[in-house]
């Protein structure tokens, strides 16, 4: 009895913990094999990687941030693993792989810091947020930006300004770092 109960348990874990392990990679797509796609209401790449782990059909998958491929969020179900190819319209995975947000500079990805706007603008759309960054830079009263990518507040996409660092919050809207 207590060993059927253990093995209950241990399945029940590896059941819960398995939708939270399928990630990707931001920056990337992979094209072809899609049999099946979707709009992702919350607009988290995280929810297509889950999507992918529960159908067992899948084998890996890509999300489209809005206004890109398509106007909504979408999740691109895939039937086989295609070759990544560097886009960045898309995050994308393979079936229970890990996120790996790009690390690179100040750039903080899939990252919102709210509060302490003292300016805003709408800027072109910049998949990488360098654009915000130069703003920010450029700006002497300049502490810290948040770029709001174009589909998740409006159409156009949105550099905020900040006079002071405020607290990190993770959200698959915007790009943001701290400059000084």
């Amino acid at each position: 009895m207590c060993r059927r109960l253990a093995l209950l348990l241990v399945v029940l874990l590896a059941f819960v913990a398995a939708p939270m392990t399928a990630h990707g990679q931001a920056g990337f797509d992979r094209p072809g094999a899609d049999y099946a796609n979707a709009p992702v209401r919350t607009g988290d790449p995280r929810a297509c990687a889950q999507r992918c782990e529960r159908d067992n059909r899948c084998r890996a998958w890509s999300f489209s941030y809005p206004r890109t491929t398509t106007r909504e969020p979408t999740c691109w179900l895939k039937s086989s693993v295609t070759p990544a190819k560097e886009d960045s319209c898309c995050v994308s995975g393979v079936r229970g792989a890990a996120v790996v947000e790009p690390n690179t500079g100040p750039l903080e990805y899939s990252i919102d810091r709210n509060g302490g706007d003292y300016k805003s603008t709408d800027v072109d759309a910049d998949a990488s947020g360098d654009v915000c960054a130069k703003l920010c830079q450029a700006d002497g009263k300049c502490r810290a930006f948040t770029y709001l990518r174009p589909g998740y507040g409006g159409a156009s996409a949105r550099c905020y300004l900040k006079d002071r660092i405020t607290k990190p919050r993770r959200k698959p809207c915007c790009i943001s770092g701290v400059v000084r």
